[in-house]
């Protein structure tokens, strides 16, 4: 337990995103005991101009003009910094000198407001988190000074065409220079620890009070006429990440089964085959608050995850939602995917999903169903930072 120190925590979401980040959710934790100045990105000029009409740019905008303030008190522990700066759009570069150039004054431009802040705030001995913020971030440990500078990989950045340019040269440089790196899944922190030996895997946090059982009053009516046994996916439809061919061998081999999926399409989804099967269900996107009753009717749960440089190395956040109902879960095999061995069943390819959802279904009993909620419920906010606080204690204990 690390307790009573000063944490500055930067990211790619800002804290007032609409969408979840597990670095807010880190940060909240670690506000429990230490103070946390959380900073949102700076805005560069082409975010700006592009985004101009977006209700939260407009906030950036007003704050900008120093029309609100810059800092604000979240709660007695946590503060939000809007850095009132604007960077150079420099992402897409292709020459890797200018791209340089340009970075360390974009660098200096955010140092220099979150220097102010941690002054106002009388920050001192502070350890640095950066999630995953590759360039913003690069060169804030030499301008800076923290105690202690830690890197967190949570998905594989550089595999995605917008980091790819200089992504791969720069998040292996920062690596390297941060005193240590953490991973939410073993293959990134396998990953890092090509380029610097104190990288660890550090486990993933989930909120999954949501995901009880014992909160289920009904079932939605879009779901509760449909046949059993019920094989389901809830999650975002997207070809880069899902597998169409699983889907459509589980769904040809086995008419008796009903392939229901929850969440929006993309366009490779909405043309494909899977909408001319007549046991496969597409119910569309749901509210959040939802997805535990469209859960709560599956027979099995499945992830058919692609293989590929964006996929292989992700924790998949929604394996834990369906164990913490007690479903039977059947997911593709991958490196990150072993911390689930022997609370899910794990395929090699479409073959064996059939094979295994047969499996699961057959062994399915209250006793299994029990062992998958205990486990899922143990992937606490407060165990994954507790991880963190270990290897942060381990590494200043070492000689200097």
């Amino acid at each position: 337990m690390i307790k009573n120190r000063d944490f500055i925590v930067i990211g790619l979401q800002a804290l007032d995103s609409r969408i979840g980040s597990n670095c807010i959710n880190l940060a909240n934790e670690i506000a429990k005991h230490n103070r946390v100045l959380y900073v949102n990105y700076p805005l560069d000029r082409l975010t700006l101009w592009r985004e101009r009409h977006d209700p939260l740019i407009q906030k950036r905008k007003r704050i900008l003009k120093k029309k609100e303030p810059a800092l604000v008190k979240i709660n007695d522990n946590m503060w939000n910094l809007f850095p009132q700066t604007v960077l150079e759009s420099i992402s897409q570069l292709p020459f890797d000198n200018l791209f340089d150039v340009l970075n360390k004054v974009n660098n200096h431009r955010f140092a220099a407001e979150i220097k102010k802040a941690a002054d106002e705030l009388q920050f001192s001995n502070y350890f640095i988190f950066n999630d995953s913020d590759m360039f913003r971030g690069f060169y804030l440990k030499e301008i800076l000074k923290p105690e202690l500078y830690i890197y967190y990989t949570r998905d594989n950045l550089v595999a995605v065409d917008y980091w790819k340019r200089q992504g791969i040269r720069i998040e292996a440089a920062l690596m390297k220079k941060s005193d240590i790196v953490v991973a939410n899944s073993t293959y990134l922190a396998d990953q890092a620890r090509r380029f610097n030996p104190h990288s660890y895997y550090v486990g993933q946090g989930c909120d999954v009070s949501m995901f009880d059982k014992s909160l289920i009053e009904s079932l939605p009516d879009d779901i509760i006429n449909i046949p059993k046994p019920i094989i389901g996916y809830i999650g975002v439809l997207f070809d880069l990440r899902l597998d169409i061919d699983i889907l459509l061998h589980i769904a040809k081999s086995r008419p008796d089964w009903q392939v229901v999926l929850v969440g929006p399409e993309d366009e490779v989804f909405k043309n494909s085959a899977l909408h001319q099967q007549k046991n496969v269900w597409f119910l569309g996107p749901k509210k959040m608050e939802e997805l535990p009753q469209y859960l709560m009717a599956f027979d099995v749960a499945i992830n058919p995850q692609k293989l590929n440089e964006v996929t292989i190395g992700n924790y998949p956040r929604k394996i834990d939602e369906y164990l913490a109902m007690g479903k039977p879960t059947v997911a593709t095999r991958t490196k990150a995917m072993e911390v689930f061995d022997g609370y899910t069943y794990l395929a090699e390819n479409k073959e064996q999903y059939v094979e295994m959802i047969g499996q699961a279904l057959r062994e399915d009993n209250e006793e299994k169903a029990k062992s998958r909620e205990v486990f899922a419920r143990s992937h606490t906010w407060e165990n994954n930072v507790a991880e963190i606080y270990d290897k942060i204690i381990k590494h200043l204990q070492q000689p200097r």
